[in-house]
C-alpha cells in the first residue's frame, strides 16, 4: 500500500513538465509566461528558462522515481512538492493575480485553495512512499484502489480540469484560434499535395510563411525558379491542403501578404 501512490506522483510529474514545455513550445502569445507559476518572480529574459529547467527538473525526477527505490530519490520528491506548496503559498500573497502554471498555460487562473491542497495531498504521498520498498515501475505494473482513490483525489483538487473542459465546450472559431506554426508545417508534410511537389522544391523549409482566417500559407522555391504556395487550414487533424504555383512575375503580388498577422 505504501508505495501506491507512486505512480500517481510520476504521473503528475510527466503531464506537468510535458504542459510547461509544450506552453514555451507554442509561444501562445506575446507575455504568456508573466502571468503563470514562479517565473513571474524573475525578470523577463528569465522567465523562459526557469519554466524549461523546472520542467525538465519535474521529468527527471520523475524518470529517476519509475527506474530506482532509492529513499534519496523519494525524500527529493517530499522537499520538491513541500517547496512547491511553499511557492503557491507565497504566489497566492504576493501576486494573487498569477496562476499557479503547475500545467503550463492551462493553469492560468489565480492560485486557489483548491491547488494549494493537492501539492499538500502529493507531498503527503510523497512521504508515504519513502517507507516502500521497490521501484516506481512495479507500483505502475500492479495498480490498486489506493492508487485509483488518490487520482480521484487529485482530479477533485485540480481546476485544470474544469478550464480543459471549458475550452472543449467553448472551442474559439478557426480565425481565433492559436495554432503552432510547426504543427501545422507537420500536417503539411504529411499531406498528398506536399509528397506530390516535394522532389520539385529547392529545400524542405519554406522561405516565407504567413497566415490569413483559418488558412496558415507557406512559399517554397522549386527548381523551376518558381514559387510553389503550399496553403493548410488551420482545423481538423487530417485538413484540406492546397497547393499554386506561382511564377516570378507574379511574385511581387504575393509580398504584400508576408507581413500578414493573424
Amino acid at each position: 500500500m505504501l508505495e501506491s501512490q507512486l505512480p500517481v506522483l510520476v504521473l503528475l510529474l510527466v503531464v506537468g513538465g510535458s504542459a510547461k514545455l509544450a506552453t514555451v513550445r507554442a509561444e501562445a502569445k506575446p507575455g504568456a509566461l508573466t502571468h503563470v507559476g514562479p517565473s513571474v518572480f524573475v525578470p523577463d529574459r528569465f522567465r523562459t528558462p526557469v519554466v524549461i529547467a523546472a520542467a525538465l527538473g519535474e521529468l527527471a525526477l520523475a524518470g529517476l522515481l519509475l527506474i530506482t527505490g532509492h529513499p534519496f530519490v523519494r525524500w527529493v520528491a517530499v522537499v520538491f512538492f513541500a517547496l512547491t506548496t511553499y511557492v503557491l503559498w507565497e504566489l497566492r500573497r504576493r501576486r494573487p493575480d498569477a496562476g499557479c502554471g503547475c500545467f503550463g498555460e492551462v493553469s492560468a487562473a489565480p492560485v486557489g485553495l483548491r491547488s494549494i491542497g493537492r501539492t499538500v495531498l502529493l507531498t503527503g504521498m510523497a512521504l508515504v512512499s519513502v517507507w516502500s520498498s521497490g521501484s516506481g515501475w512495479s507500483a505502475v505494473t500492479h495498480l490498486t484502489w489506493w492508487t485509483l482513490g488518490g487520482l480521484a483525489a487529485i482530479a477533485l483538487l485540480s481546476p485544470e480540469l474544469e478550464e480543459t473542459f471549458d475550452r472543449i465546450r467553448y472551442r474559439a472559431p478557426c480565425e481565433q484560434r492559436r495554432v503552432p506554426e510547426g504543427v501545422m508545417l507537420g500536417r503539411l508534410k504529411s499531406s498528398a499535395p506536399w509528397r506530390a511537389h516535394r522532389d520539385r522544391l529547392l529545400s524542405p523549409e519554406p522561405y516565407d510563411s504567413w497566415r490569413e482566417l483559418c488558412w496558415r500559407f507557406y512559399v517554397f522555391e522549386s527548381q523551376e525558379k518558381t514559387d510553389v504556395v503550399f496553403a493548410v487550414y488551420l482545423s481538423g487533424w487530417r485538413p484540406a491542403v492546397r497547393v499554386a504555383e506561382v511564377s516570378a512575375d507574379d511574385s511581387g503580388s504575393m509580398q504584400q501578404y508576408s507581413t500578414i498577422l493573424a
